[in-house]
């Protein structure tokens, strides 16, 4: 399957576009870490060999983390990229997206077992050419999406907090100018935050550390989150 873009509108009317990725370059990905994954195996397979029984037993655990939590772990705390999908340019994100969590995280990944079916993705693959945003079961499942990390929309960094609808009516530029500076917060230091939130005292009505949150709740609510 090509890649695709789908166009997401919020409930507020900002339009998040997402570039979903194609079958051939989420195999890629998949090989990618397949390599990684059985390279770091076998390299400590040779290690606890040394050790006996003892040594098997913990290759055994090393095998099974790395089958079935280390794409949950890259994909939670890493910003939804292993390190295939890294190489790739890809991430998995949620269907409206956002930020992927832990549940849905487990749940596309124990729904390999079924994408897996009969052999060598079978079931997957058939599922993403059919599907219109290329997703395999799990990601049906799941509510998550496969997209190109450098297309990712505006907004789809603004953390996630409880959203607050704005105080006052803002046009299209002024509430991009909100959501543009709940994105980039984080990468500033706290006083430089403070120092902008200040200036929207009018909107927010609180000053310092109390306006940033306060403007990170309204870009939550620009985006339609809960």
């Amino acid at each position: 399957m090509l890649d695709t873009v789908r166009e997401i509108e919020t409930p507020e009317g900002v339009a998040l576009r997402l570039r979903a990725a194609g079958a051939f370059g989420r195999a890629q990905a998949w090989l990618l870490d397949f390599v990684v994954r059985m390279a770091v195996f076998f390299t400590a397979l040779g290690i606890f060999g040394a050790l006996g029984r003892g040594g098997m037993g913990l290759a055994s655990m090393l095998l099974f983390a790395l089958m079935w939590a280390y794409n949950v772990v890259c994909e939670v705390w890493f910003h939804g990229q292993t390190l295939g999908k890294r190489a790739l340019g890809l991430r998995v994100v949620s269907a409206d997206g956002t930020p992927i969590t832990l549940l849905p995280s487990i749940t596309r990944n124990l729904l390999r077992v079924v994408d897996g079916l009969p052999g060598i993705y079978g079931v997957g693959l058939i599922c993403s050419m059919i599907d219109p945003s290329g997703r395999r079961v799990g990601d049906i499942v799941a509510g998550t999406l496969v997209v190109h990390a450098n297309d990712l929309p505006a907004g789809s960094k603004v953390p996630i907090v409880p959203a607050q609808p704005l105080p006052l009516p803002l046009d299209q530029d002024e509430q991009a100018a909100v959501i543009e500076f709940a994105e980039r917060s984080p990468l500033l230091t706290v006083q430089r935050q403070e120092e902008l939130a200040d200036i929207l005292y009018p909107l927010t009505g609180s000053e310092g550390t109390a306006a940033v949150k306060q403007l990170t709740a309204y870009a939550n609510g620009l985006l339609g989150r809960p």
